[in-house]
């Protein structure tokens, strides 16, 4: 008997045609991977229910740690642990956020391109640390699909430079992912909230996350998702937040001098825990023990507003840039969306619906929703939604040009130019018997080429030489669906030729990253190992404390002789967790689980006998 194959309406009806993608928000505070379960969008979670994944990564001899695991060791281990990573992604080690002095990790001073940071496991670059947590991510789908990933769209920040797409393009080669787009973090959102389905409007996507900042005016219109123009900060975000709150207690303390690099990063998890705690509370009491003393400090939702103001009014100054740039009356805007972490601030939906004159919405958690619009994104590029007819047209977010005589910028695409694009423009020989052409690509919208970013440089040889003015030069700029650039020259006379995919001296050479993921591969046997013990320890640690509690609480209920098995049992396991690999450790917790049945059985026939003590019978059976 054949079997009916059944498709739902809009996909792929070929039997096992169906591809596996997901959406990927590599974000500076936390990452999200998301994917498509019977046509709707989800956040991924672990094994217990978190979708969220700490952007933070740990370097040890012996192990690197990503995650919730790495974030714990943050406190004791500051150099070694590395935060906000999508931060320095794509910049030079002479880039101001890399000097600025809050970072408690030293970055090795000989590397001129690339940044590399010092750890106990050797110099890291920040693209080996964002695929660190993509390959987590990835992890976690093929657990959840019980399959391989055939692609993955990644999200990055509307106003991300070529050198940041490229880095982050990087990173995911890096961990072994095909990259099927990158895409603007407003784009998915928008696409999250169902905007591409048919209306007609503009709508607004303010978006403030850990790091970065990006505002984007959006219209659909016939099928066409269109940006019409974008704006932001890629050193604005929550961090700022939570470091103007640490500089503030350390000030407060009066121990900038003295503050360790432990401390400080004590201070400002409590600075992040106490600001997300400020939304529903007026409030909090900030407990620290610092060079030997208790110190306690209160900090109210008045401070906390005086502090993150400035911010927030950097924001609304894009914002209203942005709708200049649009060339679109505030009046006529649709709809407003929150996006990332930050916007759970009180103060910044506040800010928002006084400048848009209308209350945002909120309805999608602002955390899951760039990664929800990403797997949307990824389910349409693989094809398995065959029915949609979305066009998505992003936008450049900064010009692009080339430096002329005199060390002039002379833009050959503007920004907010929709992408995919192109340009071609015709340029001419200076001298006379001139025979090659040096061409400097730059990005950025300032009039001298020296106060924009440097993106490449080649050389055109073999010009026929002919008098000054005579020789005809075509270059051609090529802008793709991911913000990736590509220049080509052509000297139409002789049809000499040259060209360069622009590869930022921020990223990693195709040989980097050839022999990178190399040294994965041959690691990943003992990196698996390193984790799996990291984790093993962490979960021993928890039954550990959660028996001894409940020994002290109710041990009494017990006769001698198995109170003392299961402190024996206690003793082998904390043996294990030090001294032990990880299946033993798993074992140990095992063995220890059954030992404490009868206990844990016990406890409960107690909690019940009281609960029920001096109730009816009647009582009881109208509860159940």
């Amino acid at each position: 008997m054949a079997l009916l194959q059944i498709t739902e309406p809009g996909l792929a009806t070929e039997p096992h045609s169906r591809k596996l993608s997901v959406g990927i928000d590599l974000g500076t505070t936390n990452s999200i991977v998301a994917g498509i379960r019977e046509g709707k969008a989800f956040a991924l979670p672990d094994l217990d229910g978190n979708c969220l994944v700490p952007s933070v990564v740990n370097y040890s001899e012996t192990s690197i740690l990503v995650g919730q695991l790495a974030l714990e060791r943050s406190l004791n281990d500051a150099s070694n642990t590395i935060t906000s990573v999508k931060r320095l992604m794509g910049r030079a080690l002479t880039d101001p956020v890399l000097r600025e002095g809050k970072l408690p990790y030293e970055f090795l001073k000989e590397s001129e391109t690339v940044p590399r940071i010092k750890t106990a496991r050797g110099p890291v670059t920040p693209i080996e640390v964002s695929s660190e947590i993509i390959k987590t991510l990835l992890e976690r789908a093929r657990i959840t699909f019980q399959d391989e990933v055939d692609g993955a769209v990644i999200t990055v920040p509307a106003h991300f430079d070529d050198s940041q797409r490229q880095a982050t393009n990087d990173a995911a080669k890096l961990a072994g992912l095909k990259v099927l787009r990158l895409i603007n973090e407003p784009t998915a959102a928008a696409l999250a909230y169902g905007l591409d389905s048919g209306q007609e409007g503009s709508v607004v996507v303010y978006d403030l996350g850990g790091g970065t900042f990006d505002v984007s005016l959006l219209r659909m219109e016939k099928g066409v998702f269109r940006v019409l123009a974008t704006g932001g900060d890629v050193s604005l975000g929550g961090d700022d937040f939570d470091w103007a709150i640490c500089q503030w207690i350390i000030d407060s303390f009066e121990i900038e001098d003295t503050i360790s690099p432990d401390e400080r990063r004590a201070v400002l998890l409590e600075a992040k825990v106490a600001k997300e705690k400020l939304a529903d509370s007026e409030f909090e009491e900030l407990h620290f023990h610092l060079q030997g003393a208790d110190r306690q400090i209160r900090l109210t939702r008045g401070t906390l507003e005086r502090l993150c103001t400035p911010f927030i009014e950097n924001t609304i100054d894009i914002c209203e840039r942005v709708v200049g740039d649009a060339k679109i009356e505030i009046k006529d805007i649709d709809a407003v969306v929150l996006v990332g972490g930050s916007t759970r601030s009180p103060i910044v939906q506040k800010a928002t619906e006084l400048f848009f004159g209308k209350k945002p919405l909120f309805s999608i958690d602002p955390e899951k929703v760039v990664a929800l619009g990403a797997a949307i994104q990824a389910d349409l590029l693989v094809g398995n939604q065959t029915d949609s007819e979305v066009l998505l047209l992003d936008v450049l977010p900064l010009s692009l040009g080339l430096e002329m005589m005199g060390g002039l910028s002379e833009k050959i695409l503007s920004r907010n130019t929709p992408i995919p694009a192109s340009q071609i423009r015709e340029f001419t020989t200076q001298k006379n018997g001139q025979t090659s052409m040096k061409i400097h690509v730059v990005q950025g919208e300032r009039d001298l080429a020296s106060d924009c970013r440097s993106l490449a440089e080649f050389d055109l040889k073999g010009i026929p030489p002919m008098v000054a003015g005579a020789a005809r030069v075509q270059i051609r700029f090529e802008v793709d669906a991911n913000g990736l650039l590509s220049v080509s020259a052509r000297e139409l006379t002789s049809s000499v030729k040259a060209s360069v995919e622009v590869k930022p001296a921020y990223g990693l050479t195709e040989q980097e990253i050839t022999k990178m993921l190399a040294a994965s591969f041959e690691m990943a046997e003992k990196d698996a190992g390193a984790r799996m013990l990291a984790e093993a320890r962490v979960e021993a640690a928890r039954v550990m404390e959660a028996l001894e509690s409940a020994l002290d609480k109710d041990g009494h209920i017990l006769d001698e002789e198995v109170t003392e098995s299961l402190k024996l049992g206690l003793e082998k396991l904390k043996h294990l967790s030090t001294n032990g690999d990880y299946r033993e450790i798993n074992k140990g917790i095992d063995l220890l689980g059954k030992a404490s049945e009868e206990f844990a059985a016990l406890r409960m026939d107690m909690a019940i006998n009281k609960a029920l003590a001096g109730q009816k019978i009647t009582e009881i059976e109208k509860d159940l």
